[in-house]
Protein backbone atom coordinates (compact mmCIF):
# COMPACT_ATOMS: atom_id res chain seq x y z
CA UNK A 1 0.00 0.00 0.00
CA UNK A 2 1.45 3.56 -0.83
CA UNK A 3 2.26 6.24 1.95
CA UNK A 4 -0.31 7.96 2.71
CA UNK A 5 -0.14 11.79 4.14
CA UNK A 6 2.23 12.60 7.03
CA UNK A 7 3.30 15.94 5.40
CA UNK A 8 4.01 17.86 8.43
CA UNK A 9 5.34 14.62 10.15
CA UNK A 10 7.90 14.17 6.82
CA UNK A 11 8.60 18.37 7.44
CA UNK A 12 9.25 17.60 11.07
CA UNK A 13 11.66 15.02 9.88
CA UNK A 14 13.46 17.01 7.19
CA UNK A 15 13.80 20.08 9.65
CA UNK A 16 15.71 17.89 12.02
CA UNK A 17 17.90 16.11 9.74
CA UNK A 18 19.33 19.58 8.87
CA UNK A 19 19.60 20.29 12.26
CA UNK A 20 21.61 17.22 12.76
CA UNK A 21 24.00 18.94 9.90
CA UNK A 22 25.51 21.32 12.53
CA UNK A 23 25.91 18.59 15.87
CA UNK A 24 24.86 15.26 16.99
CA UNK A 25 21.05 15.24 17.34
CA UNK A 26 18.50 12.92 18.87
CA UNK A 27 14.51 12.78 17.81
CA UNK A 28 12.33 10.10 19.78
CA UNK A 29 9.05 9.24 18.03
CA UNK A 30 6.37 7.14 20.14
CA UNK A 31 2.90 6.25 19.67
CA UNK A 32 0.89 2.98 19.75
CA UNK A 33 1.35 0.18 18.21
CA UNK A 34 0.35 -0.20 14.87
CA UNK A 35 0.19 3.62 13.91
CA UNK A 36 3.12 4.02 11.52
CA UNK A 37 6.31 4.77 12.84
CA UNK A 38 8.96 2.67 11.03
CA UNK A 39 7.07 3.07 7.97
CA UNK A 40 7.09 7.04 8.30
CA UNK A 41 10.90 6.79 9.39
CA UNK A 42 11.53 4.37 6.31
CA UNK A 43 9.99 6.55 3.76
CA UNK A 44 12.29 9.35 5.43
CA UNK A 45 15.55 7.87 5.31
CA UNK A 46 18.35 7.11 2.49
CA UNK A 47 20.73 3.90 1.56
CA UNK A 48 23.41 5.53 3.47
CA UNK A 49 21.51 5.79 6.70
CA UNK A 50 20.85 2.89 9.19
CA UNK A 51 18.00 1.18 10.84
CA UNK A 52 18.64 -1.42 13.41
CA UNK A 53 15.62 -3.51 15.35
CA UNK A 54 16.03 -3.85 19.03
CA UNK A 55 14.83 -7.29 19.27
CA UNK A 56 13.66 -8.02 23.01
CA UNK A 57 13.65 -12.10 22.41
CA UNK A 58 18.02 -11.90 21.84
CA UNK A 59 20.54 -12.36 24.10
CA UNK A 60 22.85 -8.97 24.39
CA UNK A 61 26.43 -10.65 22.50
CA UNK A 62 23.50 -12.28 19.81
CA UNK A 63 22.16 -8.41 18.87
CA UNK A 64 26.06 -6.97 19.15
CA UNK A 65 26.72 -9.51 16.80
CA UNK A 66 23.71 -8.53 14.49
CA UNK A 67 24.61 -5.14 14.44
CA UNK A 68 27.88 -5.94 13.35
CA UNK A 69 27.18 -7.07 10.49
CA UNK A 70 24.87 -4.48 9.59
CA UNK A 71 27.59 -1.67 10.07
CA UNK A 72 29.91 -3.73 7.74
CA UNK A 73 27.67 -4.27 5.48
CA UNK A 74 27.89 -0.45 5.02
CA UNK A 75 31.52 -0.09 5.27
CA UNK A 76 31.50 1.49 8.77
CA UNK A 77 33.31 -1.44 10.11
CA UNK A 78 35.96 -3.47 7.84
CA UNK A 79 35.60 -7.02 7.57
CA UNK A 80 38.41 -8.21 10.16
CA UNK A 81 36.86 -5.85 12.72
CA UNK A 82 34.52 -6.79 15.49
CA UNK A 83 32.39 -4.93 18.57
CA UNK A 84 32.74 -6.69 21.62
CA UNK A 85 31.09 -4.03 24.10
CA UNK A 86 28.45 -1.58 23.52
CA UNK A 87 30.57 1.28 24.33
CA UNK A 88 32.96 -0.31 21.60
CA UNK A 89 29.94 -0.53 19.16
CA UNK A 90 28.78 3.49 19.76
CA UNK A 91 32.68 4.38 19.68
CA UNK A 92 32.44 3.11 16.22
CA UNK A 93 29.26 5.39 15.12
CA UNK A 94 30.62 8.21 16.63
CA UNK A 95 33.86 8.19 15.44
CA UNK A 96 33.62 6.87 11.82
CA UNK A 97 29.53 7.62 10.76
CA UNK A 98 27.75 10.21 9.42
CA UNK A 99 23.78 10.36 8.77
CA UNK A 100 20.76 9.08 10.50
CA UNK A 101 20.67 5.92 12.91
CA UNK A 102 17.81 4.02 14.01
CA UNK A 103 16.89 2.21 17.06
CA UNK A 104 12.80 0.46 16.39
CA UNK A 105 11.51 -0.63 19.33
CA UNK A 106 14.06 1.38 21.74
CA UNK A 107 12.68 0.71 25.02
CA UNK A 108 13.38 -3.27 24.74
CA UNK A 109 17.09 -2.55 25.84
CA UNK A 110 15.75 -2.78 28.76
CA UNK A 111 15.08 -6.56 28.23
CA UNK A 112 18.17 -6.82 26.45
CA UNK A 113 21.40 -4.70 28.21
CA UNK A 114 20.22 -2.01 30.64
CA UNK A 115 23.74 -0.42 30.64
CA UNK A 116 23.11 0.61 26.80
CA UNK A 117 21.21 3.82 28.10
CA UNK A 118 24.22 4.83 30.05
CA UNK A 119 26.37 4.16 28.05
CA UNK A 120 24.61 6.05 25.20
CA UNK A 121 24.70 8.72 27.83
CA UNK A 122 27.98 9.35 28.07
CA UNK A 123 28.88 8.84 24.47
CA UNK A 124 26.54 11.77 23.70
CA UNK A 125 28.05 13.89 26.11
CA UNK A 126 30.98 12.90 24.95
CA UNK A 127 30.90 13.92 21.06
CA UNK A 128 27.90 16.49 21.81
CA UNK A 129 29.57 18.53 18.85
CA UNK A 130 29.93 15.82 16.48
CA UNK A 131 28.41 16.94 13.39
CA UNK A 132 26.28 14.94 10.79
CA UNK A 133 25.00 12.38 13.34
CA UNK A 134 21.06 12.17 13.73
CA UNK A 135 20.00 9.22 16.41
CA UNK A 136 16.14 8.41 15.82
CA UNK A 137 14.51 5.93 19.09
CA UNK A 138 11.53 4.74 17.78
CA UNK A 139 9.12 2.48 20.36
CA UNK A 140 5.79 1.42 20.64
CA UNK A 141 5.50 0.99 24.17
CA UNK A 142 4.13 4.72 25.06
CA UNK A 143 4.90 4.54 29.28
CA UNK A 144 8.28 3.04 28.77
CA UNK A 145 9.38 5.45 26.18
CA UNK A 146 8.37 8.44 28.05
CA UNK A 147 9.83 6.89 30.95
CA UNK A 148 12.98 6.98 29.42
CA UNK A 149 13.70 10.08 28.14
CA UNK A 150 11.06 12.21 30.57
CA UNK A 151 12.21 10.65 33.96
CA UNK A 152 14.99 12.77 35.56
CA UNK A 153 16.14 9.22 37.14
CA UNK A 154 17.00 7.65 33.80
CA UNK A 155 19.97 7.98 32.07
CA UNK A 156 19.18 9.53 28.71
CA UNK A 157 16.79 12.24 30.63
CA UNK A 158 17.27 15.71 28.58
CA UNK A 159 19.48 13.90 26.08
CA UNK A 160 16.66 14.40 23.20
CA UNK A 161 16.50 17.68 21.30
CA UNK A 162 13.27 16.89 19.90
CA UNK A 163 9.97 14.41 20.32
CA UNK A 164 7.07 13.32 18.07
CA UNK A 165 4.45 11.99 19.35
CA UNK A 166 2.63 10.04 16.10
CA UNK A 167 -1.03 10.11 15.95
CA UNK A 168 -3.83 8.23 14.13
CA UNK A 169 -4.25 9.14 10.09
CA UNK A 170 -7.39 11.50 9.75
CA UNK A 171 -10.95 10.00 8.02
CA UNK A 172 -9.82 11.72 5.15
CA UNK A 173 -6.79 9.53 5.17
CA UNK A 174 -8.67 6.46 5.61
CA UNK A 175 -10.83 6.75 2.49
CA UNK A 176 -7.55 7.26 0.24
CA UNK A 177 -6.29 3.96 1.85
CA UNK A 178 -9.69 1.98 1.04
CA UNK A 179 -9.74 3.34 -2.15
CA UNK A 180 -6.09 1.16 -2.62
CA UNK A 181 -8.00 -1.67 -1.34
CA UNK A 182 -10.69 -1.00 -3.34
CA UNK A 183 -13.22 -0.32 -0.67
CA UNK A 184 -15.15 2.77 -1.89
CA UNK A 185 -18.85 2.99 -0.60
CA UNK A 186 -17.97 5.79 1.96
CA UNK A 187 -20.50 3.67 4.49
CA UNK A 188 -18.37 1.17 4.52
CA UNK A 189 -15.44 2.86 4.73
CA UNK A 190 -17.07 4.60 7.48
CA UNK A 191 -17.57 1.49 9.48
CA UNK A 192 -14.32 0.15 8.91
CA UNK A 193 -12.89 3.57 10.23
CA UNK A 194 -15.08 3.41 13.39
CA UNK A 195 -13.42 -0.11 14.75
CA UNK A 196 -9.88 0.47 13.03
CA UNK A 197 -9.70 4.42 13.30
CA UNK A 198 -6.41 6.31 11.87
CA UNK A 199 -4.07 3.20 12.23
CA UNK A 200 -2.50 2.14 8.84
CA UNK A 201 -1.73 -1.24 9.79
CA UNK A 202 -4.87 -2.73 9.92
CA UNK A 203 -5.68 -1.22 6.21
CA UNK A 204 -2.21 -3.07 4.96
CA UNK A 205 -3.88 -6.29 6.86
CA UNK A 206 -6.76 -6.09 4.65
CA UNK A 207 -4.34 -5.93 1.58
CA UNK A 208 -2.23 -8.70 3.19
CA UNK A 209 -5.06 -10.93 3.84
CA UNK A 210 -6.40 -10.34 0.29
CA UNK A 211 -9.73 -8.62 0.79
CA UNK A 212 -9.88 -6.28 -1.48
CA UNK A 213 -13.30 -4.87 -2.64
CA UNK A 214 -14.87 -7.34 0.61
CA UNK A 215 -17.40 -5.76 2.84
CA UNK A 216 -17.15 -5.02 6.15
CA UNK A 217 -18.99 -8.06 7.25
CA UNK A 218 -16.05 -9.90 5.22
CA UNK A 219 -13.14 -8.82 6.65
CA UNK A 220 -14.68 -8.48 10.60
CA UNK A 221 -15.56 -11.89 9.81
CA UNK A 222 -11.36 -12.97 9.18
CA UNK A 223 -10.04 -10.79 11.82
CA UNK A 224 -12.41 -11.47 14.43
CA UNK A 225 -14.76 -14.34 14.36
CA UNK A 226 -13.54 -16.77 12.73
CA UNK A 227 -11.41 -19.67 14.25
CA UNK A 228 -7.59 -18.08 14.48
CA UNK A 229 -9.01 -14.36 14.07
CA UNK A 230 -6.15 -12.64 12.58
CA UNK A 231 -6.99 -9.98 15.33
CA UNK A 232 -8.39 -12.37 18.32
CA UNK A 233 -5.17 -11.54 19.91
CA UNK A 234 -4.09 -8.04 18.51
CA UNK A 235 -5.49 -5.98 21.75
CA UNK A 236 -4.01 -8.17 24.60
CA UNK A 237 -0.55 -8.08 22.74
CA UNK A 238 -0.46 -3.91 22.85
CA UNK A 239 -1.93 -4.14 26.12
CA UNK A 240 0.61 -6.55 27.30
CA UNK A 241 3.48 -4.49 26.31
CA UNK A 242 2.21 -1.62 28.12
CA UNK A 243 1.07 -2.92 31.37
CA UNK A 244 3.43 -6.14 31.90
CA UNK A 245 2.09 -7.87 35.06
CA UNK A 246 -0.12 -5.19 36.46
CA UNK A 247 -2.85 -5.58 33.88
CA UNK A 248 -5.62 -6.44 36.05
CA UNK A 249 -7.10 -3.07 36.99
CA UNK A 250 -6.17 -1.50 34.18
CA UNK A 251 -7.96 -4.26 32.02
CA UNK A 252 -11.14 -3.65 34.26
CA UNK A 253 -11.33 0.21 33.82
CA UNK A 254 -10.43 0.06 30.13
CA UNK A 255 -13.74 -2.39 30.21
CA UNK A 256 -15.90 -0.40 32.53
CA UNK A 257 -15.39 2.74 30.29
CA UNK A 258 -15.67 0.71 27.20
CA UNK A 259 -19.15 -0.35 28.29
CA UNK A 260 -20.25 3.15 28.61
CA UNK A 261 -18.91 4.46 32.65
CA UNK A 262 -17.41 7.60 31.95
CA UNK A 263 -16.76 8.74 35.09
CA UNK A 264 -14.50 7.85 38.03
CA UNK A 265 -17.40 7.26 40.12
CA UNK A 266 -19.10 4.80 37.29
CA UNK A 267 -15.87 2.98 36.68
CA UNK A 268 -15.81 2.39 40.32
CA UNK A 269 -19.29 1.63 40.96
CA UNK A 270 -18.58 -0.82 38.25
CA UNK A 271 -15.56 -2.58 39.59
CA UNK A 272 -17.20 -2.48 42.96
CA UNK A 273 -14.05 -0.23 44.52
CA UNK A 274 -13.75 3.43 46.36
CA UNK A 275 -12.73 5.77 43.66
CA UNK A 276 -9.47 6.42 45.72
CA UNK A 277 -8.38 3.48 44.98
CA UNK A 278 -8.44 3.45 41.17
CA UNK A 279 -6.80 7.55 40.77
CA UNK A 280 -3.30 6.33 40.27
CA UNK A 281 -3.88 3.66 37.45
CA UNK A 282 -6.73 5.74 36.08
CA UNK A 283 -4.03 9.01 35.64
CA UNK A 284 -1.29 6.31 34.32
CA UNK A 285 -3.79 5.26 31.84
CA UNK A 286 -3.97 9.21 30.82
CA UNK A 287 -0.63 10.77 31.12
CA UNK A 288 1.79 7.59 31.11
CA UNK A 289 0.33 5.11 28.63
CA UNK A 290 -1.85 7.26 26.85
CA UNK A 291 -4.72 4.78 26.47
CA UNK A 292 -7.52 6.87 27.74
CA UNK A 293 -8.44 11.00 27.77
CA UNK A 294 -10.43 13.07 29.52
CA UNK A 295 -13.05 14.89 27.28
CA UNK A 296 -14.94 18.06 28.10
CA UNK A 297 -17.85 19.87 27.54
CA UNK A 298 -16.90 22.79 25.08
CA UNK A 299 -19.25 25.15 27.85
CA UNK A 300 -18.66 23.62 31.54
CA UNK A 301 -19.89 20.53 32.82
CA UNK A 302 -18.44 17.35 34.14
CA UNK A 303 -15.36 15.93 32.35
CA UNK A 304 -15.44 12.35 31.36
CA UNK A 305 -13.40 9.17 30.30
CA UNK A 306 -13.04 7.54 26.80
CA UNK A 307 -10.47 4.99 25.14
CA UNK A 308 -8.50 6.63 22.77
CA UNK A 309 -7.62 3.65 20.35
CA UNK A 310 -10.66 2.25 18.63
CA UNK A 311 -9.61 -1.03 18.38
CA UNK A 312 -9.08 -1.43 22.32
CA UNK A 313 -12.39 0.11 22.36
CA UNK A 314 -13.89 -2.33 19.83
CA UNK A 315 -12.52 -5.29 21.76
CA UNK A 316 -13.11 -4.01 25.44
CA UNK A 317 -16.71 -3.25 24.24
CA UNK A 318 -17.60 -6.57 22.95
CA UNK A 319 -14.99 -9.42 23.51
CA UNK A 320 -13.77 -8.68 27.00
CA UNK A 321 -16.56 -9.34 29.33
CA UNK A 322 -17.73 -12.41 27.26
CA UNK A 323 -13.60 -13.41 26.27
CA UNK A 324 -14.37 -17.89 27.26
CA UNK A 325 -17.54 -17.50 25.16
CA UNK A 326 -16.05 -16.12 22.56
CA UNK A 327 -12.84 -18.01 22.26
CA UNK A 328 -15.13 -21.35 22.07
CA UNK A 329 -17.47 -19.05 19.34
CA UNK A 330 -20.46 -19.09 20.75
CA UNK A 331 -22.98 -18.46 18.29
CA UNK A 332 -25.22 -16.61 20.55
CA UNK A 333 -22.18 -14.25 21.93
CA UNK A 334 -21.30 -13.79 18.01
CA UNK A 335 -24.71 -12.92 16.42
CA UNK A 336 -25.11 -10.29 19.23
CA UNK A 337 -22.25 -8.56 18.86
CA UNK A 338 -22.69 -8.46 15.02
CA UNK A 339 -26.28 -7.20 15.77
CA UNK A 340 -24.75 -4.37 18.31
CA UNK A 341 -22.12 -2.94 16.17
CA UNK A 342 -24.04 -0.49 14.28
CA UNK A 343 -24.73 1.14 17.55
CA UNK A 344 -21.16 0.91 17.72
CA UNK A 345 -20.66 2.71 14.64
CA UNK A 346 -22.97 5.24 15.21
CA UNK A 347 -20.59 6.58 17.94
CA UNK A 348 -18.02 6.94 16.03
CA UNK A 349 -20.01 8.38 13.13
CA UNK A 350 -19.76 11.65 15.41
CA UNK A 351 -16.25 11.89 14.90
CA UNK A 352 -16.47 11.16 10.97
CA UNK A 353 -18.77 14.61 10.96
CA UNK A 354 -16.56 16.49 13.42
CA UNK A 355 -13.92 16.25 11.00
CA UNK A 356 -16.05 17.08 8.04
CA UNK A 357 -16.77 20.43 10.18
CA UNK A 358 -13.35 21.12 10.40
CA UNK A 359 -12.59 20.65 6.47
CA UNK A 360 -15.92 22.59 5.74
CA UNK A 361 -16.41 25.23 8.78
CA UNK A 362 -19.38 27.37 8.70
CA UNK A 363 -17.10 30.18 10.49
CA UNK A 364 -13.95 30.18 11.75
CA UNK A 365 -13.69 28.00 14.82
CA UNK A 366 -12.17 28.25 18.03
CA UNK A 367 -13.31 25.24 19.77
CA UNK A 368 -15.37 22.02 19.02
CA UNK A 369 -16.16 18.90 21.10
CA UNK A 370 -19.13 17.32 22.60
CA UNK A 371 -21.88 19.01 25.14
CA UNK A 372 -23.64 17.81 27.79
CA UNK A 373 -24.80 18.90 30.69
CA UNK A 374 -28.16 19.05 33.36
CA UNK A 375 -31.67 20.66 32.47
CA UNK A 376 -32.47 22.58 35.17
CA UNK A 377 -35.74 22.25 36.84
CA UNK A 378 -36.91 18.65 34.94
CA UNK A 379 -37.66 16.32 36.39
CA UNK A 380 -35.71 13.67 38.26
CA UNK A 381 -34.95 11.14 35.31
CA UNK A 382 -35.42 13.51 32.66
CA UNK A 383 -32.43 15.85 33.53
CA UNK A 384 -29.66 15.66 31.23
CA UNK A 385 -29.07 16.37 27.59
CA UNK A 386 -26.38 15.76 25.37
CA UNK A 387 -25.63 17.60 21.54
CA UNK A 388 -23.12 15.55 19.15
CA UNK A 389 -20.89 18.60 17.98
CA UNK A 390 -20.87 22.55 19.32
CA UNK A 391 -18.39 24.42 17.76
CA UNK A 392 -17.88 28.08 18.59
CA UNK A 393 -15.92 31.13 17.88
CA UNK A 394 -15.63 33.61 20.58
CA UNK A 395 -14.75 36.75 19.20
CA UNK A 396 -17.70 36.64 16.71
CA UNK A 397 -20.25 34.72 18.56
CA UNK A 398 -20.96 32.24 16.48
CA UNK A 399 -22.09 28.86 17.51
CA UNK A 400 -22.98 25.70 15.50
CA UNK A 401 -25.32 23.06 17.26
CA UNK A 402 -24.80 19.51 15.26
CA UNK A 403 -26.44 16.45 15.52
CA UNK A 404 -25.30 12.88 14.12
CA UNK A 405 -27.84 10.40 13.25
CA UNK A 406 -26.74 7.15 11.45
CA UNK A 407 -29.59 6.47 9.94
CA UNK A 408 -31.10 6.18 6.47
CA UNK A 409 -33.78 8.56 5.53
CA UNK A 410 -34.02 11.14 8.45
CA UNK A 411 -36.33 13.83 8.66
CA UNK A 412 -33.91 17.10 9.05
CA UNK A 413 -37.16 18.85 10.57
CA UNK A 414 -37.96 16.38 13.21
CA UNK A 415 -34.23 16.47 14.51
CA UNK A 416 -34.15 19.97 14.23
CA UNK A 417 -36.76 21.09 17.04
CA UNK A 418 -35.34 18.38 18.64
CA UNK A 419 -32.04 20.29 18.84
CA UNK A 420 -33.18 23.73 19.25
CA UNK A 421 -34.78 22.55 22.34
CA UNK A 422 -31.52 21.20 23.90
CA UNK A 423 -29.22 24.14 22.63
CA UNK A 424 -31.53 26.44 25.10
CA UNK A 425 -29.87 24.69 27.84
CA UNK A 426 -25.78 25.43 26.83
CA UNK A 427 -25.44 28.35 28.26
CA UNK A 428 -23.01 30.57 26.77
CA UNK A 429 -23.20 34.35 25.70
CA UNK A 430 -27.61 33.80 24.93
CA UNK A 431 -28.34 37.65 24.50
CA UNK A 432 -25.37 37.79 21.79
CA UNK A 433 -24.76 34.81 20.18
CA UNK A 434 -25.88 34.09 16.92
CA UNK A 435 -27.09 30.43 16.51
CA UNK A 436 -26.33 27.64 13.95
CA UNK A 437 -27.31 24.29 12.65
CA UNK A 438 -26.57 21.27 11.27
CA UNK A 439 -27.86 17.56 10.91
CA UNK A 440 -25.61 15.12 9.41
CA UNK A 441 -27.50 11.35 8.22
CA UNK A 442 -26.31 8.77 5.96
CA UNK A 443 -29.19 9.94 3.85
CA UNK A 444 -32.53 12.19 4.32
CA UNK A 445 -36.39 11.84 3.29
CA UNK A 446 -36.42 15.40 4.39
CA UNK A 447 -34.28 18.41 4.49
CA UNK A 448 -34.83 22.23 5.24
CA UNK A 449 -33.74 25.27 4.77
CA UNK A 450 -33.42 26.36 8.39
CA UNK A 451 -30.68 24.36 8.87
CA UNK A 452 -27.71 22.39 6.86
CA UNK A 453 -28.22 19.35 6.24
CA UNK A 454 -25.62 16.72 5.11
CA UNK A 455 -25.75 12.95 3.82
CA UNK A 456 -23.14 10.24 3.22
CA UNK A 457 -22.35 11.80 -0.57
CA UNK A 458 -22.16 15.36 0.63
CA UNK A 459 -19.25 14.27 2.93
CA UNK A 460 -17.59 12.30 0.26
CA UNK A 461 -17.22 15.25 -1.62
CA UNK A 462 -15.53 17.47 0.87
CA UNK A 463 -13.31 14.65 2.77
CA UNK A 464 -12.33 12.31 -0.65
CA UNK A 465 -8.95 13.67 -1.76
CA UNK A 466 -9.49 14.25 -5.95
Amino acid sequence: MKFVNRVLEKQFLDETIKLSKNKVFSLVIFGLRRVGKTRLILETIEDKDVYFFVNKNKESSSLLKEYETVLKERKTLSEIESLDSWDRFFSIIFSKFSGIIIFDEFQNFANVDKSVFEILQKQIDINENKKGILFIFSGSTTGLMKKLFSDSKEPLYGRIKRKLNLKPLLFKDCIEMCSELDIKNIEEVIKLYAIFGGYPKYYVSIEDENLLGKSIEDILERFFFQENALLEEEVNQILSLEFGKRSGVYYNILSAIANGNTRISEIASFMNKKETELSRQINELVNYFELIDVERPVVMGRNVFYIKHPIINFWFRFFYKDISNYHRRSPLLIKKIKNEINAFVGRRFENVCKEYVHENPPFEIHQTGRQWGKIRGAEKGKNTYEIDIVALNEQTKDILFVECKWQSKVNAEKILAELKEKAKHVEWNNEKRKEHYAVFAKSFSKRIKECKCYDLKDMEKVLRKR
